[in-house]
């Protein structure tokens, strides 16, 4: 008998559950998700399974972890400060590729050097530019990205300035080629600067995990969920964290198919902060061929093809001005609910609401909140910042109490974006609460809160809402239609014959929204989703019966739906797959790219045997250090030839190597 253990940190809840031989859940518990300290979390719901079970941590077997830690930050714009060594490309590339609004104002250095098409030195590497930035910049970032002209065809001015940064700085570094073996150097850029923004954050998250699973008992080898759903190691996770985005939204993609054997559906998974969705077809959901895109970026990792929305239980909600009537809408940030601050800070929190609502004028923070978070890193934090910073020490307060200026603002948005401080305020979860949807947290808190939210004046010049409950029910309808939404667009995204116009504006598209609603005039207009919807989420029973409703398809809940991403973590397979390119610099001569440098060869085959052979080895090598057993490989070759004066040329060949099996178990 294998016990296997699946953990997933979310934004709001950390799950844990214990499955016995692949087959059945026989323990499942959460626990609040502790953003100072992750393990906190981790180890509550571990802890809880545990005892839930019956069984003893050292009988586990396998211990997988899945993560929206990585997704959550790139929604939300945080991460560590990270500089950018760009080598042979252009300075207008930043703007022109969106790299300085990823970079938000972190260094960066454009140097001469880079390769061509065929692997050969265009200009050589400018080493001495790259240790004057580094003397410069060096002691303020925690990890740098490198991207080098066509590193894909020749990485030697990337591995040249690792070597650089690694002597100078002693840093981690993100190489653009290790990453991916595509061209697109601004596209593998952009990735390289949030692989290294990524690798502090995830680099504590699975040591806290692993250090508190040792706490407790278990010996078993920690695995993590990639992008793709596939399982890694957690020293190969730490290394490339950007190959966690997506894990928990992956993980729950198997984790659905494993509850439900479902073949095609959409799978929409309703977290705190995302609202992940999914197609399931044959069973299997696809890789998205452009690189997984995580909230405004575009990477070049693969992933399942998904959508993530900024739209959770824990979505901010805005005042809609516009028109007459007044209205909300939610995300894509998240804060903490009104009634989960006011569980760790009860007499701060009703005691501001209450003055607020004594108060003959809404103010402008009324129901916000602000705290820090402890044990976070403080590279690139200015003085305003660091001001603003000691300010709020280490407890709660109304946010207006704390902010003394409008240029405050500014630095207040850079503490969050970088995980230095959280922000409460009113969220559909606080609305659920109102409405006895929840009890988990603070309901008194939630309707005060949703009191002062609703005395806001529209247009008309009347009240958004009378009462407590209506401004909740109003939250909660908008949740809903957002999710319905997104699952239209996905459904227009993946429609095989496809429409020629963007998803987002047919799922908003008139005719399609009275065709939600049944029109029967001149024009009948029936609309809706034609596959079941498979929702999952801790949160998703009580938001999805009313979005089938609305979508006129039937919604699959399955029971354990609420801990899918932690049973998704477990029940993956390992999956290494490595590529690489074979170019023909001229007639006959075929040369393989290599990360040790390019190799060239007399003819088409003996290229291709070599260039196998050593991809081979390395996803062999990697999915042994994940830790998998009973491996098999799978080889694609795509060769692709010209026509010319009626015989064919050969133009390149790209080779895929896909190494698979089960994650080994302790025994």
């Amino acid at each position: 008998m294998a016990l296997l253990l699946g953990v997933d940190t979310g934004g709001t809840y950390t799950d844990a559950v214990i499955i016995r031989d692949e087959r059945e859940v026989i323990a499942s518990a959460k626990a609040l998700t502790t953003r100072h300290d992750l393990a906190v979390g981790v180890g509550g719901a571990v802890r809880a399974a545990l005892e839930q079970s019956g069984v003893a941590a050292g009988d586990i077997a396998l211990a997988s972890l899945s993560t929206t830690l990585a997704t959550n930050a790139l929604v939300e714009g945080q991460g560590g400060r990270v500089a950018l060594i760009y080598i042979g490309f252009k300075e207008r590339d930043l703007e022109t590729h969106g790299l300085s609004e990823a970079l938000k104002g972190d260094p960066h250095v454009v140097l001469a050097g880079g390769h061509n098409h065929a692997g050969g030195e265009a200009v050589p590497f400018d080493e001495d530019g790259l240790r004057a930035f580094l003397a410069e910049h060096g002691a303020g970032v925690g990890g740098f990205a490198v991207a080098s002209q066509f590193a894909t065809r020749n990485p030697a001015h990337e591995l040249r300035a690792m070597e650089i940064v690694a002597e100078v700085t002693a840093r981690p570094v993100s190489a653009s080629h290790q990453l991916s073996a595509k061209l697109n150097g601004p596209k593998r850029a952009m990735t390289a600067v949030l692989n290294a923004r990524l690798i502090g954050m995830i680099d504590r998250l699975i040591g806290r995990a692993e250090d508190v699973l040792g706490e407790i008992g278990v010996e078993a080898p920690l695995m993590v969920v990639r992008g793709d759903g596939a399982l890694i190691s957690s020293a190969q996770a730490r290394e490339r964290p950007i190959e966690t985005i997506l894990s928990g939204p992956a993980a729950s993609i198997v984790g659905a198919r494993w509850m439900t054997g479902a073949d095609v559906a959409l799978v929409s998974d309703i977290g705190g902060t995302t609202t992940d969705v999914a197609l399931l077809k044959d069973g299997r959901p696809a890789i998205d061929p452009a690189g997984a895109r995580v909230g405004p970026y575009r990477t070049m990792v693969e992933a399942v093809a998904m959508r993530t929305t900024g739209l959770g239980g824990d979505s901010e909600v805005h005042f809609v001005t516009e028109g007459l009537v007044g209205g909300v809408t939610l995300g894509p940030r998240r804060l903490l609910p009104i009634s989960l601050i006011a569980v760790d800070a009860a007499e701060v929190v009703h005691g501001a609401l209450d003055a607020q609502l004594r108060a003959t004028l809404p103010g402008e923070h009324d129901g916000r909140f602000v705290r820090a978070v402890a044990g976070q890193t403080m590279e690139g934090i200015g003085p305003r910042e660091e001001a603003l910073l000691e300010r709020i020490g280490e407890t709660v307060h109304p946010l207006g109490d704390v902010l003394r200026s409008r240029i405050e603002t500014g630095a207040l948005k850079r503490l969050v974006e970088r995980g230095l401080v959280q922000i409460a305020g009113v969220t559909p979860s606080d609305a659920s609460h109102v409405l006895g949807l929840a009890d988990a947290w603070d309901r008194g808190a939630a309707e005060k809160a949703l009191a002062l939210f609703g005395r806001r004046r529209t247009g008309a010049g009347d009240r958004l809402a009378a009462e407590p409950v209506v401004m909740a029910r109003m939250i909660v309808e908008r949740l809903e239609h957002q999710t319905a939404l997104a699952l239209l667009e996905t459904a227009f995204a993946e429609e095989e014959t496809g429409f020629g116009v963007e998803p987002s504006v047919l799922a908003r598209h008139v005719l399609m929204q009275r065709g939600l609603g049944g029109h029967d005039g001149l024009v009948k207009l029936h609309t809706g989703l034609a596959v079941p919807v498979i929702g999952l989420g801790a949160s998703a029973s009580t938001y999805y019966p009313a979005v089938g409703t609305r979508l006129g398809c039937e919604m699959i809940l399955p029971e354990h739906a609420g801990v899918a991403n932690a049973i998704g973590a477990v029940v993956g397979r390992v999956t290494m797959r490595e590529a690489g390119t074979v170019t023909s610099p001229s007639e006959g001569k075929y040369r393989v790219h290599l990360t040790a440098g390019p190799e060239d060869f007399g003819d088409q085959e003996s290229a291709l045997a070599r260039l196998e052979e050593v991809l081979r080895g390395v996803a062999l090598a990697a999915a042994e250090a994940a830790g998998a057993a009973d491996i098999s490989v799978n080889v694609v070759r795509d060769i692709r030839v010209a026509g010319v004066e009626s015989r064919e040329v050969f133009v390149e060949a790209e080779i895929t190597v896909e190494a698979s099996g089960r994650p080994r178990v302790a025994v």
